[in-house]
């Protein structure tokens, strides 16, 4: 509840007192009777005030207030909305009112508005026809050149590639045996895991202990029972703790040393040296290992015969090797090419790089004697006047906008409610390599086609070509459809193509205008623009130029000077004839 100040509350209470005084009885002036109203009707509103401010709201006067309205129940069912709202659309003032201008606003068919502009476009090309039956005697009136045609062919993507070739190599590397026999000495003793006793009297076999001995072999204890057989033979029934022999490499302090030998060491060590560089290389792969040197496998080595099943190997890797590449030299020497952007066509590190060049197309050839002459006189019932007139550059802009209007009309799609969808085409290109079914718009479509089947490019390819070169496509970007060691080898090139021109261009520059760039070259469809979407666009801003030289160039009334000066004087010759 809202919280008044005292002062507030003191004038209330003061009006309440007032309302409750006596008034003196006195006749009363105009003026007197109106203040008197304006100080009851003060009065009243003050109550009301007061009422309102100390009375609990009595929800049946507020109007259509429902405590429980219908449309609570759609919170938990949502799907109830669409066939509420459309139950009750028809008896909604608003929704009558939208209905009763959509019914009878004015409509044109598709069919006016394309004999429209044909007309028009008919009237442009011959308009001596429509002054037929007259002849020239007047003299020519003052002309002034018209300005220079905007007509453009327009300009076109065009993509060279950066990056790296990739090749794979076999490389070996050979690996020999190393042996070498070096003379060393060898000392024997004897040793008893028992320990020292008094029966084997050897030494404690823990006395050998780290000292790099082995053991080559074992000899009987000393006997602990013996026993004489029938025959008086003599013979051990309990032998004692079995000796250990041990050759160790150096003498061992505290043991007695029963003998020393020499004997020849032959050590045998593979050199892989020649593989180390091949090893650590992360682009080579080790795939086989073979003997390259086996025969004879004995062979005597400082005078020791040495056996070995493999003297020398060969180890193989096949490796990757990676070359710098680009074939960008034409479109950077190429005037009025600029470069757009650079896409990556491989994963990362990036080893294929596409550059996108915006360029232009050849301009056309520009007429330079159109003129339009002042002093045209039109007469109606007798009367005459001289019109100067002046060029109109907004006159194409209006047949543009005019049949992009119609284009919509054709275009639009009942099943998705949007316009100018485009279709999905797609051609490969070998990166670095001569196969290039997508030639395009910067490319002539004859002999070029020709070309194009001598590389052996497919019909949906060719059609393609066909199509951006008569300005249908729109070029969306390229992926990697085959690639090698990270190195792209062969792209596809991803457009949209149209059924007109103009239907390109307004997706293009719509696309821009409503920050709707295109999709992923790889999931791109081509989807057209939605009603709003449409509705967003701003026509005017758009450059048109491409396609002028298709409907009528700027004031074109008419081509040449002769023909203007024709037009004029036949008119003048049909009433001095006529003596009208």
């Amino acid at each position: 509840m809202k919280t008044h100040s005292p002062k507030f509350c003191a004038q209330l209470i003061c009006a309440v007192l007032v309302a409750a005084l006596p008034l003196p009885a006195f006749a009363q002036t105009p003026t007197a009777a109106a203040k008197a109203e304006g100080k009851a009707f003060g009065r009243e509103k003050a109550k009301a005030a007061q009422d309102a401010a100390t009375t609990t709201p009595d929800i049946q006067s507020i109007p259509n207030f429902d405590a429980n309205p219908l449309q609570t129940g759609m919170y938990y069912n949502p799907d109830a909305m669409a066939p509420s709202a459309a139950a009750q659309a028809g008896s909604h003032e608003g929704y009558r009112t939208m209905r009763s201008s959509q019914t009878s606003r004015a409509r044109f068919a598709p069919v006016d508005l394309d004999a429209t502009i044909a007309r028009a476009q008919a009237i442009n090309d011959d308009p001596l026809n429509y002054t037929s039956g007259m002849a020239v005697t007047s003299t020519q009136g003052r002309c002034v050149p018209l300005p220079g045609s905007t007509a453009s062919n327009g300009r076109y993507m065009a993509t060279c590639n950066s990056g790296y070739t990739a090749t794979q190599v076999t490389k070996s590397c050979q690996i020999p045996l190393e042996v070498s026999v070096t003379p060393t000495t060898a000392y024997t003793y004897w040793c008893s895991a028992a320990g020292t006793d008094r029966f084997n009297r050897v030494d404690d076999c823990a006395l050998f202990e780290n000292r790099q001995c082995i053991e080559t072999g074992t000899r009987p204890g000393v006997c602990l029972v013996w026993e004489i057989g029938p025959l008086g033979e003599r013979y051990c029934i309990e032998p004692g703790e079995p000796i250990s022999i041990l050759s160790c490499p150096s003498q061992v302090p505290g043991a007695t040393l029963r003998a020393t030998t020499t004997q020849n060491s032959v050590t045998a060590v593979r050199n892989e040296s020649q593989c180390l560089g091949l090893a650590s290389d992360s682009n080579c792969t080790h795939d086989a290992e073979t003997c390259t040197d086996s025969d004879p496998v004995t062979r005597i080595v400082n005078g020791v015969s040495v056996t070995q099943p493999c003297w020398a190997w060969e180890r193989s890797y096949t490796c990757s090797e990676f070359a710098q590449a680009q074939d960008c030299e034409t479109l950077e020497a190429t005037a009025g090419c600029t470069l757009v952007r650079e896409d990556c066509l491989t994963d990362e590190p990036c080893r294929t790089w596409e550059r996108v060049y915006d360029c232009p197309l050849p301009d056309a050839s520009q007429s330079s004697n159109q003129f339009i002459c002042d002093a045209d006189v039109y007469c109606i019932d007798g009367s005459c006047e001289s019109i100067e007139r002046e060029a109109n550059d907004e006159f194409k802009d209006a047949v543009v906008a005019l049949e992009a209007m119609a284009q919509a009309n054709r275009e639009f799609d009942p099943n998705t409610l949007t316009l100018f969808k485009g279709e999905r085409g797609t051609c490969s290109s070998k990166v670095f390599g001569v196969l290039n079914c997508c030639k395009g718009k910067g490319f002539p479509l004859i002999p070029g086609i020709s070309l194009l089947v001598a590389l052996g490019c497919n019909a949906q390819e060719l059609l393609l070509h066909e199509r951006d070169a008569k300005g249908l496509c729109a070029y969306v970007g390229s992926y990697c459809s085959d690639s090698f060691l990270g190195v792209c080898l062969t792209k596809k090139k991803v457009y949209c193509c149209f059924e007109s021109k103009l239907s390109r261009i307004l997706q293009e520059q719509g696309r821009i205008q409503l920050g709707k760039p295109w999709g992923k070259p790889k999931t791109e469809s081509c989807a057209g623009f939605t009603i709003d979407e449409f509705s967003r666009l701003d026509l005017s801003r758009m450059d048109f130029s491409e396609v002028y030289a298709e409907f009528m160039e700027a004031a074109r009334l008419p081509d040449e000077l002769q023909t203007a000066t024709a037009i004029q004087q036949k008119i003048e010759d049909y009433y001095a004839n006529t003596g009208r």
